[in-house]
């Protein structure tokens, strides 16, 4: 399902939640340094079975039903850890072929609406609208397009979505694909690619979403109002910290470098912000011609050694089965399957902690309580449990 950073491979997409969170003005970092030393965390990866092609992870607010987003098009509710229900089955509008196919999922904090983002039937992304029913499952028959736009190529869809702490819709978006953003259009803001894009996505009398008028480039001469942030390679999975409101990406790398940004809330959570790519990957230059100035580095970076190719974000513990873990970043690379912590304090990692491995990590995402999964394209999910 997931390439490495830099070109198509046969198996497939590259690799590079929605729930109350604080807004921005009540959140802070200090959630980000564990309150008392309690020693490095152990863990253990339990294994779930009988899940398709799983990329993303969400979940309704109300009652916590646990959705798993399939690549080949379908939306499976987890009870107790195994398939239940497919609440909804769209696999007539995508399919997943290499990096494309159904690739996100976000319901609304009052659990009465779902979003799906996915390449449809010419490759291009499409963001859509379902209600969602009382069992949990979605109405097939509600479903309303809400933001379409094309993809020049078959990769760098990113695809991942999820409700911000204002209740806005924010949505992922790669470079268009090919390699070393050929077509420049990271930085481009009149362009929808490699950019964080920021919507309510409620229809009104008048339009299928509105632009939030707050968003960074609405009013400015051939910006795209919808855009947020900048300078994006191929997020292909990223989270809102539920105990900060800080947005962490996890951005896939070009030949060298992958890397972790973070939008801190306190700081504007991402509004206006530019990344750096294609003048960086990760902390180092890339495309001369794209100018370097006014990029954020990433908080970390790791080179392509050993097996390492693409990273796969990607999420911060807050659960309560693991206490030496609340606070730490876990992501986890596609190519060499390590999954990794890394702890963080004054907005630095301080420490990098290897927790375990598995095959062809799709994504590492939270549940409804904080604890984590690990998804892999081969089908078995993990979930994150004490040592």
């Amino acid at each position: 399902m997931l390439t490495a950073g830099c070109s198509d491979i046969s198996s497939g997409v590259e690799v590079s939640s929605v729930e109350s969170i604080p807004t921005p003005t009540e959140a802070t970092t200090a959630a980000t340094t564990p309150a008392a030393p309690l020693g490095d965390p152990v863990v253990a990866l339990a294994r779930l079975d009988g899940f398709n092609q799983p990329v993303g992870m969400s979940w309704r607010p109300t009652d916590a039903t646990l959705y798993v987003v399939e690549q080949d098009g379908r939306v499976v509710i987890m009870v107790d850890g195994q398939p239940g229900a497919v609440a909804l089955d769209m696999s007539d509008l995508t399919s997943a072929r290499g990096e494309r196919g159904l690739l996100g999922l976000a319901v609304s904090t009052d659990g009465t609406l779902a979003y799906v983002n996915y390449t449809d039937n010419d490759g291009d992304t499409q963001i859509d609208e379902y209600a969602i029913f009382a069992d949990g499952t979605f109405d097939p028959a509600s479903r309303r397009p809400v933001l379409d736009f094309a993809q020049p190529y078959r990769n760098h869809n990113g695809g991942d979505l999820a409700f911000g702490p204002d209740n806005m819709l924010y949505i992922g978006t790669g470079d268009g694909g090919s390699g070393g953003d050929p077509d420049r259009r990271a930085l481009d803001l009149a362009e929808w690619l490699g950019k964080m894009l920021r919507i309510d996505p409620r229809a009104t009398a008048d339009a299928a979403y509105t632009v939030p008028p707050d968003n960074p480039f609405v009013g400015v001469d051939g910006a795209l109002g919808e855009i947020w942030s900048i300078g994006l390679r191929n997020p292909w999975r990223f989270n809102f910290d539920r105990a900060t409101g800080d947005l962490w990406i996890a951005d896939v790398g070009q030949n060298q470098w992958e890397e972790v940004d973070v939008a801190w809330a306190a700081d504007g959570g991402g509004r206006g912000m530019n990344f750096g790519w294609s003048a960086w990957e990760g902390s180092h230059p890339f495309n001369a011609d794209q100018s370097p100035d006014g990029a954020t580095p990433p908080i970390h970076e790791y080179e392509h050694v050993g097996a390492d190719c693409s990273i796969s974000g990607g999420a911060l513990y807050r659960g309560t089965e693991i206490p030496a873990l609340v606070g730490w970043y876990v992501f986890a690379d596609y190519c060499s399957g390590q999954v990794v912590a890394l702890q963080i304090a004054d907005r630095t990692v301080v420490k990098q902690l290897s927790l375990g491995r598995a095959a062809n990590i799709t994504a590492v995402r939270e549940g409804p309580g904080g604890e984590l999964f690990v998804l892999t394209r081969d089908g078995p999910i993990y979930a994150v449990t004490p040592g």
